[in-house]
């Protein structure tokens, strides 16, 4: 994991220095949408709504919507004369009873690593926590914005979870008529309550859902049924046309050999230059062991001639066994 914070967990006259640590991740299946005819990928463009032309990103700014819908625009100027804060500690508030929070409020959860010279006060902090049976309630600056957060134990780790804002909590809109309910109804329910009692325990659970489409993707690829686009990375439909590129500028690069280079060879060049620098460099290469080779048989040429001289008498032989076979 990586560092995402550095600060001080502050309590009293104690300081902290943490780590921080994102501890969770999100493993949700995502989809792109495609043309279905060809599995390109869509696009889409930022278009102003009131002229419909298409807006560059240095065009578009912040606005604010107010409740009767007139927009306000803010620059950057206005933002920057906002509160906000940089600090980098922890400020322990209060510890409260761990069943006063309502988990409602839990947003993310971060793990708090000590620095070496912060391993004792945060197990000081750690075993307080145990033993008190109580969260600390704590205020911190995260992305330049104070959040409330709680300070709690798990596995003998620290675990910092912030908390929405309790007007972020929506109050439910409807009611519920049950009618009357009776007592029998009631022992039933409770019945079925403690047949299913038992303790949580999270690897009991799975996502079959992720799980399935996996398989079904899986299933499509042994299958061939893929869509093979220029703009793919992981499959191998982009090593077949890397190689045919590659043949193209070979061929290109011998056919123009010592002439100026055709549009095919310019484009190939764009395209791929490190391959035909190897290309040249292979051709340097070969050039001196053809000198080398013509040097050799060079020297060697007067002994060939002898060796031939050797063999006349083998061609007279020859001629010799010709009125042989007439006579016959």
């Amino acid at each position: 994991m990586r560092a995402i914070w550095k600060g001080a967990v502050s309590f009293g006259l104690v300081s902290v220095p943490v780590k921080l640590y994102s501890a969770t991740e999100s493993h949700d299946v995502s989809f792109r949408q495609v043309h279905a005819s060809d599995g390109g990928r869509i696009k889409y463009q930022r278009v102003c709504a009131i002229d419909g032309e298409e807006v560059a990103y240095a065009d578009i700014a912040k606005g604010y919507e107010t409740e009767d819908g007139e927009m306000v625009i803010l620059t950057d100027d206005d933002l920057a004369d906002l509160p906000s804060t940089s600090s980098r500690e922890i400020a322990v508030e209060k510890f409260v009873p761990t069943d006063q929070i309502d988990p409602m409020l839990f947003e993310k959860s971060y793990y708090l690593e000590p620095e070496k010279t912060g391993a004792k006060p945060y197990a000081l902090l750690r075993q307080a926590l145990l033993d008190a049976d109580r969260m600390a309630v704590v205020t911190v600056a995260l992305r330049q914005r104070t959040s409330v957060a709680v300070l709690r134990v798990r596995d003998d780790v620290i675990v910092m979870q912030t908390m929405m804002w309790p007007d972020e909590i929506r109050t439910p809109d409807f009611s519920i008529e049950a009618g009357e309910v009776k007592d029998s109804e009631v022992k039933m329910a409770t019945m079925l309550v403690d047949t299913l009692a038992g303790d949580f325990d999270a690897t009991e659970f799975e996502d079959d859902y992720a799980g399935a489409v996996e398989a079904l993707v899986k299933a499509k690829i042994e299958g061939g049924e893929i869509k093979r686009t220029p703009t793919s990375t992981k499959s191998s439909g982009e090593v077949v046309d890397l190689l045919a590129a590659l043949q193209r500028s070979v061929k290109a690069a011998q056919s123009a050999r010592g002439e100026s280079g055709s549009d095919e060879e310019d484009d190939a060049a764009d395209e791929k230059p490190a391959k035909k620098t190897t290309t040249k460099k292979a051709a340097t290469k070969k050039a001196p062991a053809k000198k080398s080779t013509a040097k050799k048989s060079a020297t060697k040429k007067a002994p060939a001639k002898k060796a031939a001289a050797k063999k006349a008498p083998a061609k007279k032989t020859a001629a010799k066994k010709t009125p042989a076979k007439k006579a016959s």
